[in-house]
């Protein structure tokens, strides 16, 4: 029986998860980082962190994972890190399963910057109205800017210390599509979309709506991750992991 542990907490995590499940000599533990209300309480499923590299090495070895895959967000950056680290300490086979990233085609009206401590600096050079979708963590970085307001859209509500901008909440899931993102950002005169280059078809809806309407968009790029085997797709994922099966 082969054991595998996938770092969880995107779609393609799960959808890996229950195909991988279903091959012979397989058996399958999946890893969210934290707790959400999308969490089902499975023998298979487990909640939290780890503790670091160190605390991850020894959960490797207790339950005697034989593979790792990390099917964490692009900008689980630190996660990523750990994962590369407890492999190659171990001796673990491991495998990124990355969504490919999103790229700026003609009439888009990109802004690429680093990270959010560069978007707020800048935001203020040109925006009145923004369309914030970079996840509940680090919105309350821009509640500084007084002078803009904020369309905010998040899975789950913000916890209660965080403080938000001037604005709109709104608690919504992708898919989104295209015309809904377009009469959304007509609806709030926005002038720009701030997002994460997190890729896949989710929320693109809002890149090619911005494009038509001819807002700005404030892309966040993704971080370096670990050198290692990757993937981009569900699919390849699974072929890797019967290279195990028997």
């Amino acid at each position: 029986m082969v054991k595998i542990l996938i770092l969880g907490g995107t779609y393609e995590a799960s959808e890996l998860a229950k195909k991988a499940a279903s091959l012979t000599n397989i058996r399958v533990k999946v890893s969210l980082a934290g707790r959400t209300s999308q969490a089902v309480a499975s023998n298979n499923l487990r909640i939290g962190g780890f503790g670091g590299v160190t605390g991850l090495i020894e959960y490797l070895k207790s339950e005697k994972i034989d593979l790792l895959i990390d099917a964490t967000h692009p900008f689980a950056a630190k996660i990523s890190e750990n994962a590369a680290t407890a492999a190659d300490n171990l001796g673990l086979p491991r495998l990124m399963l990355i969504r490919a990233e999103w790229k700026s085609v003609i009439d888009d009206k990109w802004i690429e910057v680093e990270n959010i401590e560069t978007v707020v600096e800048i935001l203020p050079d040109f925006a009145k109205r923004v369309f914030l979708t970079i996840g509940r963590q680090e919105v309350t970085a821009f509640s500084q800017l007084e002078n803009i307001w904020f369309l905010m859209r998040t899975i789950e509500k913000p916890s209660s210390d965080i403080v938000l901008p001037k604005g709109l909440l709104l608690l919504e899931r992708g898919p989104f599509d295209k015309d809904s993102e377009k009469q959304l950002l007509q609806k709030h005169n926005i002038d720009t979309v701030v997002s994460k280059n997190s890729g896949g078809n989710a929320t693109y809806a809002k890149i090619i709506a911005a494009r038509e309407l001819g807002v700005k968009v404030v892309m966040v790029k993704r971080p370096i991750l670990p050198q290692g085997d990757r993937v981009e797709d569900v699919e390849s994922a699974l072929l890797w992991v019967k290279g195990f099966e028997s």
